[in-house]
Parts: structure tokens; C-alpha cells; sequence
């Protein structure tokens, strides 16, 4: 009889304790959610136009895009032209050392793209860019 309990003690004594383990995984699985940097799309997909110029942009928080047929997207929401100032002005409240980068499609027109331009620059923005490809 002796001998069962001092085997049973044993063996429960030899189980691994797993909470520590799940304890860094969990740390682990955090940081790399707060680390990540996540691509911000403006809503829809543009062919942009190529330029042997082009350079990466650093710190863009407001994407705004103009698709072929002159529709405005920021944030995945069409945007009317006529609100484009205060939205771009919500965003740039929010994070005020951001810059805005302005994805129009080859076949959209100018007028559309500088009444974007003109909206973020009136709104106090000087870090205003164009987004292309590079040749």
C-alpha cells in the first residue's frame, strides 16, 4: 500500500506546469501586435503614374485616394470633394506631425487632385506628396 501512494506521489510531482510558458507566449504575442506596423490603405486601388523621381515617404498617417473616375477615398470611405478639407482636418488633429500622401489614378483628372492638394494644404499641411511608381 505504501508503495502505490509513494508512486501516485511521483508521478504527480513529474507534470509540467505550463502556466509560465503560456505567460511569455501571451507577452510575446502583445508585443509583436503593438510592434507590427500596419499598412494603411485609403480605400481603393489606382494605377499610379511612374516617375524616375519617386522616394519612399517616411510618417504618412492620411492616404487619399482618386480613382480613375474622380471618386476621393480616405480611410475606406468615398469622400465628397466638398468635405475633403474637414476630414483631412479630423485626421491631421489626431496625429499632427503626419504627412499626406495623395494616391491618384493616371487617368483622373488635375482639377480633382489639386482641389485635394489644395484642401490638405489649407488645412495647415505642408508635407503634401503625390504617389507614383517608380520606373
Amino acid at each position: 500500500m505504501a508503495r502505490n501512494f509513494v508512486k501516485k506521489e511521483a508521478e504527480e510531482q513529474a507534470q509540467i506546469d505550463l502556466t509560465p510558458m503560456l505567460d511569455v507566449v501571451f507577452i510575446m504575442l502583445i508585443f509583436f501586435i503593438v510592434t507590427a506596423s500596419f499598412v494603411k490603405e485609403a480605400g481603393i486601388e489606382v494605377n499610379r503614374p511612374e516617375a524616375s523621381t519617386a522616394n519612399p515617404k517616411e510618417n504618412v498617417n492620411i492616404l487619399v485616394a482618386v480613382s480613375a473616375n474622380n471618386e476621393i477615398w480616405i480611410d475606406q470611405r468615398r469622400v465628397d470633394e466638398r468635405s475633403v478639407r474637414s476630414v483631412i482636418e479630423r485626421m491631421h488633429a489626431e496625429n499632427p506631425k503626419g504627412a499626406v500622401v495623395v494616391q491618384a489614378d493616371a487617368k483622373s483628372t488635375t482639377d480633382v487632385v489639386t482641389a485635394v492638394i489644395d484642401a490638405a494644404r489649407a488645412v495647415g499641411i505642408v508635407d503634401v506628396s503625390l504617389a507614383t511608381d517608380e520606373q
